[in-house]
């Protein structure tokens, strides 16, 4: 008599766990780490041109304004744009891909400005809908032509991720030429926490949720991110896996866009970094990637925010430049690695 066949759940979680620490090896670090990203955030409430401890009374006010909104949204933003790289990532098999690398945030800004000369009374939940939703199939216009293509270079697919963006984002730079919509544009793909104040930074709140629904997927991205034959000889759904993963991608970087705008290279230098000491496995990197992010959004809004004070750079700037530097970098040591 044949034992019964093993539910296809408990293959995939079987070979997740295989690879993973223990949980006291895992456990104080990461305390560690999330004390000094509660340090971080604290620090980042406390800097700025406006006096917060006003005996007045209206350092108080101006707190809970716009300071503790700015903290959240770069915690939710930070950690959200990471978790978007790593899964894209994973469902790639390249380490070069992210929102921006491929063209999912030039999607995003183009059904951005279709709404607002579309439909121009639009509120903000409607926006974000069409960026969302052109997000989905601008994502799934660069997978579609991962797999029709056969590239023998995995620097080969972030520069047609490049190019397809860049096509997107000119077509998206002649309408807003066409419609006078330029400078509403240029405001959009400007990523900055300058803006953020109580009610106009609660739909963040929805990556939340993102974040939850791929922490328990988590076992499943990583067997897909092992390719799709071995995906599907352990009885993963290797395709809706992947639907899953776009459709997450999409809505936080739709909302992500909306809210705060563009923040280049985020999800390229984070999961990076993470795999680069921890390996591959999202279900255990998912905490470190989150903290991360954090760290990276954050510190780079205090830079920006103290560098020409009273006056604020871009955070988009200051990642820019960092993330250029990084992408330069992994470009330079893959190089490297190939040569040896």
């Amino acid at each position: 008599m044949t034992s019964p066949a093993l539910p296809r759940v408990t293959h995939i979680d079987a070979l997740s766990r295989a690879h993973a620490p223990g949980r006291s090896r895992r456990s104080w670090p990461l305390l560690v780490a999330i004390v000094l990203t509660a340090g971080l955030l604290t620090l980042s409430v406390f800097v700025g041109v406006a006096d917060i401890t006003d005996a007045t009374g209206r350092g108080a006010e101006f707190l809970w304004i716009t300071r503790i909104p700015r903290t959240a949204s770069l915690m939710l933003a930070g950690a959200s744009m990471a978790m978007a790289g790593l899964v894209m990532q994973l469902m790639t098999q390249n380490r070069f891909v992210e929102p921006t690398t491929v063209g999912t945030t030039e999607w995003a800004g183009l059904g951005l400005l279709l709404t607002y000369i579309l439909v121009p009374s639009a509120g903000v939940f409607a926006k974000m809908v069409a960026a969302i939703v052109f997000a989905f199939i601008g994502t799934l216009v660069f997978f579609a032509f991962l797999r029709r293509v056969t590239l023998k270079s995995s620097l080969i697919v972030p520069i047609v991720g490049i190019m397809l963006g860049a096509v997107v984002s000119a077509i998206t730079t002649f309408l807003a030429l066409r419609f006078h919509l330029l400078q509403v544009l240029g405001g959009w793909f400007l990523g900055r926490f300058t803006g953020i104040e109580v009610g106009r930074y609660e739909l963040l709140w929805i990556v939340l949720a993102v974040a939850v629904v791929v922490a328990v997927a988590a076992d499943r991205f990583t067997v897909a991110g092992l390719g799709k034959d071995i995906a599907t000889t352990v009885g993963l759904n290797y395709e809706r896996v992947v639907m899953l993963g776009v459709a997450l991608v999409a809505l936080t970087t739709g909302v992500v866009t909306v809210v705060v705008g563009m923040l280049p290279f985020l999800g390229l230098i984070v999961p990076n970094l993470v795999s680069l000491v921890r390996g591959d496995d999202l279900r255990t990197n998912l905490p470190w990637v989150f903290l991360t992010g954090i760290w990276v959004v954050t510190v780079c809004d205090i830079v920006g925010r103290t560098l020409i004070m009273p006056f604020e750079v871009p955070v988009s700037l200051v990642l820019g430049v960092v993330g250029a530097a990084a992408f330069i970098a992994m470009l330079l040591r893959t190089r490297r690695t190939r040569v040896r």
